[in-house]
């Protein structure tokens, strides 16, 4: 976090130089110590980001091909003109321990066209498909997968 803050602070000043540089470091130091102090943040949250940084990038990665593959079959449901939407509602539990995964396993669901998820209770998804081609495999998808992956990298 102290080094996204010292990029952001060099990002707004425009140029790097020594004096900006000092400035930026006693800036990003104090606003570290603010959030530790403060907002109860901790330094093993950054050591865990950095631990699966590789993984997590790979996860933002298929998300983003997944988000692109469903814009294409929503585009292609809506607009053919013999197909027939079946809307639907799915629940489907997960393997997944930490709050952390299952969050972002329900924000993904959502970015993805075509599917919303309305709630998450404890590992429980309640999730509005457009159609039910859309809910197929959607409690073993890539995303659980990955999920899973990185809380078992340790």
């Amino acid at each position: 976090m102290f080094i996204l803050f010292f990029l952001i602070w060099v990002v707004f000043n425009g140029q790097f130089t020594l004096e900006i540089a000092l400035f930026g470091v006693a800036i990003a130091g104090a606003m570290y110590w603010f959030i530790c102090k403060f907002l109860n943040y901790k330094f093993r949250y950054d050591l865990f980001f950095f631990q699966k940084a590789p993984l997590l990038i790979h996860y933002l990665i298929t998300l983003i091909l997944e988000i692109l593959k469903a814009n294409g079959a929503v585009f292609k449901m809506i607009y053919s003109a013999k197909y027939e939407l079946e809307p639907t509602v799915v629940h489907f539990k997960t393997n997944l321990r930490t709050t952390f995964a299952r969050v972002i396993l329900a924000n993904s669901i959502t970015l993805t066209p075509g599917t919303i998820t309305v709630s998450l209770e404890d590992d429980i998804y309640t999730v509005h498909c457009l159609d039910k081609e859309l809910a197929q495999g959607i409690d073993s998808s890539i995303f659980v997968q990955l999920l899973e992956r990185i809380e078992r990298k340790d």
